[in-house]
């Protein structure tokens, strides 16, 4: 870990300046090595460093191929937390912009759950897990149910 995530509030500051830069090493710095993740994308699912590593190169790679800067915003935060363990939930909206011209391409929200615990005195991811709510006539995931 090249960083040190004092409060969680660093966590989630981290996170949209990774994406935002599509740094994967930058993004990877605050999962904890034996992180255990469900993804509404791609691969159900992540265990281990390695493992999220590869879906996080994809995805800021098809973002670069695209030429695609991707803004993060969270909304609804609630944070639980003591001196160990600590539970975020909330929505996370990701806005896409092209790089060249910064139009607004397109968003969606994504619902979210982090289990962080500290490691060495820092806050890192143990369990993330990402979710949509579902259409029930359509069989489809809602993006942008607020």
């Amino acid at each position: 870990m090249t960083e040190g995530f004092f409060k969680v509030q660093d966590i989630l500051e981290n996170y949209k300046t990774a994406v935002y830069e599509k740094d994967v090493e930058k993004f990877l710095s605050m999962y904890d090595r034996e992180m255990h993740i469900y993804d509404c994308w791609g691969n159900w699912e992540s265990k281990g460093i390695s493992s999220w590593k590869q879906n996080v190169t994809e995805w800021f790679n098809g973002l670069s191929e695209d030429g695609v800067l991707l803004k993060v915003d969270f909304n609804d935060i609630v944070v639980e937390e003591d001196s160990y363990i600590a539970f975020v939930h909330c929505a996370i909206t990701y806005a896409a912009h092209q790089e060249e011209s910064g139009e607004k391409l397109r968003q969606m929200t994504n619902r979210f759950t982090f289990g962080l615990k500290k490691v060495n005195e820092s806050w890192v991811i143990a369990h993330e897990h990402s979710s949509l709510p579902i259409n029930m006539e359509t069989g489809k995931g809602i993006f942008n149910l607020k």
